[in-house]
């Protein structure tokens, strides 16, 4: 099944970003976009996470042209088919960790995985505040906010850029474990090419155009 098809995108800001970009993902496969700083990378993401309408061109996710949809679907579709993970961890920070992940349960109608917070070295920090967490450990807090969720599709930009080497290895490996086990999907941006090419699929972004690699 094509969990995300983009056609032809374009976008520019006070100059050209980047045109005719066109790739698709399928069910538990995973796609990594590389490229220099200043690439484009980024907005890309946020327009195949419905984040930005490009400039032309078309985003489908779940067979659904995204740009297309009522806006209370729309809604609907980032709530609970989409998992938004970035560098920053744009957590609850009046809320402890427990709180932040019990929004999320809420929310999703999904139970928090136990087992999930142990693999990530989370599960003796619950009852703290998040303000009195490590950058380390609340960008793990943010990931399991949002696999409590259960999206079919995650998009992640720089999610390891805190962590420590063993500490980002085991986070891809659950990346990994997850989509097969639930037939979801990833989009990673990253700066890491070691990591890049784990994915399925990579693709570098420059020169205003969109290549495969692998």
């Amino acid at each position: 099944m094509t969990i995300l098809k983009a056609t032809n995108l374009a976008h520019a800001f006070d100059y050209p970003l980047f045109s005719d970009v066109a790739l698709s993902l399928g069910t538990s496969e995973s796609l990594a976009i590389i490229g220099v700083s200043g690439s484009g990378k980024s907005t890309l993401l946020h327009i195949l996470s419905t984040l930005l309408q490009p400039k032309s061109g078309t985003v489908e996710l779940f067979g659904e042209n995204i740009y297309t949809l009522h806006n209370n679907d729309l809604i609907a579709m980032r709530r609970h088919d989409i998992g938004l993970i970035y560098q920053a961890h744009y957590l609850l920070k009046g809320l402890s960790a427990r709180e932040n992940l019990e929004v999320a349960s809420i929310l999703s109608h999904e139970a928090i995985d136990e087992e999930l917070l142990k693999r990530l070295g989370i599960a003796h920090v619950l009852e703290q505040k998040v303000t009195e967490l490590s950058g380390g450990q609340q960008q793990r807090i943010s990931i399991a906010r949002v696999l409590t969720k259960k999206p079919r599709l995650i998009f992640a930009d720089e999610p390891t850029g805190n962590l420590d080497s063993e500490t980002a290895d085991e986070v891809m490996t659950i990346f990994y474990d997850y989509i097969k086990k639930h037939e979801s999907a990833m989009v990673l941006v990253t700066h890491d090419e070691t990591l890049a090419f784990e994915c399925d699929y990579v693709y570098r972004l420059e020169n205003q155009q969109l290549v495969q690699v692998t």
